[in-house]
């Protein structure tokens, strides 16, 4: 089903005429929405994180085991890796106000799916196709440099990022709440009626929004082996990414069953638990700023080595409240500010091809966050929470190694 899809996408996009570059200027209004595309990125990224606070109540609901449905959040992160793949790379290609309001569309259809579940399979299937329709933050965050004029990248992406961190911990405040409160469905159908009502805000805000660059969808997806093979920028960058996304996919999936079987705490306070990390939102325009200050290499190592740090502290957080919630706090907040200083680095390369570079970097970070994701469910199955943080560190340790390398 999704190979029928892609070919759809491919007819659409290809079938628009080939416009010549213009400047970011040629399409952005006099005041750039970049508040309104920050809340775009809040409400598409929350959808993608919904399902992890639910995982408790859903497998008593569906009488599966947790561990079980912890394919849900995996299948969502694979979904979003291939959307990303797929459908990013026509940011540089086709109208862009059109393809985010397609998305949002179809991510609504998305999550009534998940709301009607009858199985695991079902929900799993749906939650592959709720990430795949949902790479909205992907196609903002280099939207939103073109419509600034290209000034203070790093900056510019923070912002927007921190809409996304506010989507990702409200999805897992208010999904925890909700469920207890109305039960897990209930969770998808309101962030169903939330996601139409967004597409319809854009849908009258947004400018038309042509495409950067001469270039048809593709041979857009297929410059983009060419993009990762001769920038040892974007490898290095990618990779090292990547392997932060395990880090960061086995330590949220991990963290449900710790607190829900170790602390024995419900679903609202899992939810709640999120909340501890809202300064990652808060620090992310720092980050950006950050990463303009520092340039392509060392931004990046010195947030990679926080995360590092973080999972230090998380290793006591398996017996201890205080050091686990110190340890999420540094772990999260150096792992979004991680990201928003890839991105600036990657956006200092040509603004034409800036959504495939995001791509390049979204594809490998989340493919990361999905493996992650599995190996934190194993590694809790097998080890317990000592091997869960063996997971993560040595995941953020070769990311460090990577980083650090003159070429990659």
């Amino acid at each position: 089903m999704p190979g029928r899809g892609c070919l759809a996408w491919t007819h659409v996009i290809d079938s628009a005429p080939a416009l010549p570059r213009s400047g970011p200027a040629a399409a952005a209004p006099d005041r750039p929405p970049t508040l309104l595309l920050a809340a775009a990125s809040a409400v598409t990224a929350a959808n993608v994180y919904l399902s992890q606070p639910l995982l408790g109540a859903a497998a008593h609901s569906l009488h599966t085991a947790p561990a079980e449905l912890g394919a849900v959040p995996t299948a969502t992160q694979l979904g979003y890796a291939a959307g990303i793949a797929l459908l990013v790379p026509a940011g540089d290609c086709a109208d862009r106000r059109r393809l985010i309001c397609a998305l949002g569309a179809a991510s609504a259809l998305a999550l009534a799916a998940c709301a009607l579940a009858p199985g695991t399979g079902w929900l799993v299937a749906a939650g592959f196709l709720l990430g795949l329709v949902s790479p909205v933050p992907q196609l903002v965050a280099p939207l939103a440099v073109a419509l600034a004029g290209g000034q203070r990248a790093g900056r510019t992406v923070g912002l927007v990022q921190t809409g996304l961190l506010v989507g990702v911990l409200g999805a897992r405040a208010y999904s925890g709440a909700l469920a207890a409160a109305a039960g897990w469905r209930t969770v998808f159908w309101c962030s169903c009626g939330l996601t139409v009502l967004l597409t319809l805000v854009l849908r009258r805000a947004l400018p038309a929004l042509p495409p950067t660059g001469g270039i048809r969808y593709r041979a857009a997806l297929a410059s983009l082996p060419r993009l990762f093979a001769d920038q040892p920028l974007v490898r290095r960058v990618t990779l090292s990414g990547a392997l932060v996304g395990v880090s960061f996919g086995a330590f949220w999936t991990a963290l449900t069953f710790l607190l829900d079987q170790h602390y024995r705490f419900g679903s609202t306070v899992v939810g709640l638990f999120g909340l501890v990390a809202a300064a990652s939102a808060l620090l992310s325009p720092a980050a950006g700023r950050l990463a303009d200050a520092l340039g392509a290499r060392r931004g990046p190592a010195v947030l990679v080595a926080a995360v590092l740090a973080g999972w230090a502290l998380l290793l006591a957080g398996g017996t201890s409240l205080g050091w686990l919630t110190a340890g999420v706090v540094l772990l999260d907040v150096a792992t979004w500010s991680n990201q928003v200083a890839c991105q600036g680095a990657l956006f200092t390369l040509d603004p034409g091809a800036h959504s495939r570079l995001n791509t390049c970097y979204f594809t490998l970070r989340f493919a990361g966050i999905a493996v992650g994701s599995t190996l934190g469910s194993i590694a809790w199955a097998t080890g317990g929470w000592p091997a869960v943080t063996a997971v993560g560190a040595t995941a953020t340790a070769g990311a460090l190694l990577l980083t650090l390398r003159r070429t990659a």
